[in-house]
């Protein structure tokens, strides 16, 4: 098991390090969007800071990972941008459902894995 939770955080890490430092360097190729996924790209790009923000997050969270440090905070900080990846490759533009799938499979084991750090805030 000890396995499994070290490849998938060394692999969620790589994942959000390597995006999020795309979205400042271009050094991969951004796939053509559908119309609908590309009018919501599209709406975020032009506020002019969203996407700098997400992929600042990205960026540090997959380095939280990576080093191992922090790793429970960075899960939860990363989660939102995992599900509206998820989401938005689900409905908008299905041609990258498996990597958005991945990417919650991975999210969701790596917190359950890390439950007891999140046990104190789930008490009533």
């Amino acid at each position: 098991m000890k396995k499994i939770t070290f490849l998938s955080t060394l692999l969620l890490g790589l994942i959000y390090a390597v995006f999020g430092l795309n979205g400042f360097l271009h050094f991969l190729p951004v796939p053509e969007a559908p119309p609908e996924g590309a009018a919501f790209l599209g709406a975020l790009f032009k506020t002019g800071y969203v996407f700098p923000i997400i992929k600042a997050i990205e960026f540090f969270t997959g380095i939280a990972l990576l080093a191992n440090k922090f790793k429970p905070l960075a899960l939860v900080i990363v989660f939102p941008i995992t599900v509206n990846i998820f989401l938005y490759h689900t409905i908008l533009d299905p041609s990258g459902a498996f990597m958005a799938i991945l990417l919650m499979a991975l999210n969701l084991f790596l917190a359950w894995s890390e439950r007891k750090a999140y046990a104190p805030l789930l008490k009533a």
